[in-house]
């Protein structure tokens, strides 16, 4: 087998994804923390590898690829026993990908609007319709689930990994009502019970939900 290596940081949701692909696939591979704070991402070694400069990041013996829903999509496709993480079937697979832009342009892209500011230019004030993107994507997932157990039916897919590594880190800005959000609650929780699930997201979960927790004010 290809010597697979991982590039992330530990409170990244993308990277979460990703772990939990790996995880689930049962597959060996090493993991390189890059300290994005101190500028790792931008040294000229790491910029040979990717010129756009994110994590993760992985290298498959050579083979180069960024963006978590790129990776997941591959490690299935090449490493899956089967395809039930991201099938082939045409119509279950464009409900999936659907499901992945829609983490990576409404679900990732609240989070990011709001955690990249603070991150980058320590700014501590996060405007309302920030906080309304969240609750939008809430909206949405909520109405994704219907009565299903996962994001597009009755199996566990990529698209779950995905969504939920950037759903269970949003509560750093909105806290999930359970009320309010009964199916994104329970759709959580059915993924907590995943022997992989603590080390690959929750994990790192906790580290982001500390970072961010107390440190934003809503104006």
């Amino acid at each position: 087998m290809s010597k697979l290596v991982l590039y992330g940081m530990d409170i990244s949701p993308p990277v979460h994804a990703c772990l939990l692909t790996l995880r689930a696939l049962e597959l060996e591979f090493e993991y390189i923390e890059v300290n994005l704070a101190a500028g790792e991402q931008n040294n000229e070694e790491f910029l040979k590898k990717n010129p756009q400069h994110t994590v993760p990041l992985l290298d498959d013996d050579g083979t180069l690829i960024w963006d978590s829903h790129a990776i997941c999509c591959y490690l299935v496709d090449k490493y899956g026993k089967s395809d039930d993480l991201y099938p082939k079937d045409l119509v279950k697979r464009a409900q999936l990908q659907q499901r992945l832009y829609f983490d990576a342009s409404v679900l990732f892209m609240a989070l990011k609007n709001i955690c990249t500011p603070f991150i980058r230019n320590n700014v501590t004030t996060v405007p309302q319709e920030k906080i309304d993107n969240v609750r939008d994507g809430y909206d949405h997932l909520e109405t994704f689930l219907g009565d299903n157990p996962y994001v597009t039916g009755d199996s566990l897919t990529i698209a779950d990994f995905c969504c939920a590594a950037t759903a269970s880190s949003l509560p750093a800005f909105l806290e999930i009502d359970a009320e309010k959000y009964p199916k994104i609650t329970a759709w959580l929780a059915r993924l907590s019970e995943l022997p992989y699930y603590q080390e690959a997201n929750a994990e790192g979960v906790e580290k982001y939900l500390a970072l961010f927790k107390d440190a934003l004010t809503i104006v």
